[in-house]
């Protein structure tokens, strides 16, 4: 018998050096077409983004005796992912076997004579009638049966082995693409955390001076402070307002997001954890600046953190 699969090109090619992929993706499709001994056949395997590992099998009538095995092997080689396992079958013209029910044909013919009796004026049963009634034509669906049904099993499992490793392939080459996006979205992070950090410098400063401004815009009502004074409630506000805690939980968590896209096996649940952690630490950036530009930084903060973790939701 044949195999076929359709694959992406350049996919497979003899004698090329596989690149290790740390992360995939939970999108891929596989298809493949197979024939032996009169029976064709058509695995369809599709995946999309998915909590954790589901899977719907629509298998031919007859056939649904291989939906534990095709779980196991889908199972061996994927973590998560909604998929939908499709397999249609088609077995050539004639396969079918016709045969005549004798009990019924007999019970039928023992009653004809004294219906015939009861209908005298009525036509005489031909056998084209006869053979027209229900139960007399007896047909089956051509599927093999032992030996041979245990063989196309087989095969069809085999078969299925093919499919799922073409789309773990599938899966991998879309993971490889979206671990470029990642790495570029984590080291502007990086960027933005080490530009935050320059500006650090100048938040007292600006807090002295807003605190300065807006006690004199209060003079009328409110007795002057001495410069003393304002230092000391400069320094307590500075405090409150220091950044730099959450600008060294970004450090970290950049750092662990670098680890997990460079880990071997399904890192998806982790990354979208880190993810809910930089967006917090941005957030609280944004409430404790006194700068406008670091507010900028913060901003831009939110929007490439939010970019990563649409992009994560793909991966496995």
């Amino acid at each position: 018998h044949r195999f076929s699969i359709t694959a992406k090109p350049g996919a497979g090619r003899s004698g090329a050096k596989e690149t290790p992929v740390a992360i995939s993706s939970m999108t891929g499709f596989a298809r493949g077409e197979s024939t032996t001994d009169g029976c064709t056949w058509t695995w369809e395997v599709r995946s999309v983004n998915a909590r954790g590992l589901e899977m719907r099998c629509r298998l031919p009538a007859g056939f649904e005796g291989l939906e534990p095995l095709v779980r196991k092997r889908v199972g061996t080689a994927i973590r998560r992912g909604n998929l939908l396992i499709t397999l249609t079958l088609s077995f050539a013209v004639g396969s079918a076997n016709v045969r005549v029910n004798e009990a019924v044909l007999a019970k039928i013919l023992d009653l004809l004579p004294d219906i015939e009796r009861r209908l005298p004026g009525a036509a005489p049963a031909t056998a084209s009638a006869i053979l027209g009634l229900r139960g007399v034509i007896e047909t089956d669906d051509g599927l093999p049966s032992g030996d041979a049904r245990s063989r196309l099993e087989a095969e069809l499992m085999t078969h299925f082995e093919t499919v799922v490793t073409q789309l773990v392939a599938t899966r991998q080459a879309e993971g490889a693409r979206l671990q470029t996006v990642l790495e570029g979205q984590t080291e502007r992070i990086a960027h933005l955390q080490s530009d935050a950090a320059a500006l650090t410098a100048t938040q007292p400063a600006a807090i002295f001076a807003r605190l300065k401004e807006q006690l004199q815009a209060l003079s009328a009502s409110v007795p002057a402070l001495g410069e003393d004074r304002l230092a000391q409630e400069a320094a307590i506000l500075t405090v409150k307002a220091d950044p730099r805690e959450e600008l060294d939980r970004l450090n970290a968590h950049v750092l662990a997001a670098r680890a997990l896209l460079a880990a071997d096996g399904p890192v998806g649940r982790q990354l979208d954890f880190l993810c809910q952690e930089l967006n917090r630490e941005a957030n609280t950036l944004c409430a404790k600046s006194a700068d406008v530009e670091l507010t900028r930084i913060g901003i831009d903060l939110k929007t490439v953190i939010d970019q990563l973790r649409e992009q994560v939701q793909n991966i496995e």
